[in-house]
């Protein structure tokens, strides 16, 4: 990060702000230009031990066909590079002239290899980690809309939370 005063690093600061975004996008490479789409999301962050990285893992639900997995898919069975990024708490900073414009916010951004859950029980996982995020703890899910519900899984290998207060 280019400016280390904005870097947010303890754990507990990242997770607050994961906790307050409501929407992550992801980049995928199409061969082209690049194709960018925003999810509703779950995740998980887990303190490193001494000296290591925390780990991030990010959960997606989609349907199960669409150029979103068309994309993810050709990366073969171990997955698809993707980037993503999410930001919360905007708040416009009026100036008193133009280049006095700013704006305030917090933001995760980072890159990982994402996929499709391995299995159902993985599926389930992450559907509750989605639920978790917005609230929904603890409720059943139907059977007929799972078989139609695809779990994406994102582990981060790399990943930085900012945050612009001034």
């Amino acid at each position: 990060m280019r400016k280390a005063d904005r870097e947010v690093k303890s754990v507990s600061d990242i997770r607050g702000v994961l906790d307050r975004c409501d929407a992550c996008r992801i980049g995928l490479a199409t061969g082209g230009a690049p194709y960018i789409v925003p999810l509703n999301f779950g995740f998980e962050l887990v303190e490193g031990e001494p000296g290591a990285a925390a780990k991030l893992t990010l959960w997606f639900h989609c349907a199960t066909e669409g150029r979103k997995l068309d994309l993810i898919e050709a990366g073969g069975e171990g997955g698809s590079d993707a980037g993503f990024e999410m930001d919360t708490d905007h708040e416009l900073v009026v100036g008193k002239s133009s280049c006095d414009f700013s704006m305030k916010y917090k933001s995760v951004i980072g890159t990982g290899v994402i996929r499709r859950a391995a299995d159902e029980e993985e599926k389930l996982h992450g559907l509750k980690a989605i639920m978790a995020h917005y609230g929904g703890d603890g409720l059943p899910f139907s059977e007929a809309v799972l078989a139609r519900t695809c779990v994406l899984r994102l582990d981060a290998s790399e990943f930085a939370c900012k945050r612009l207060d001034s």
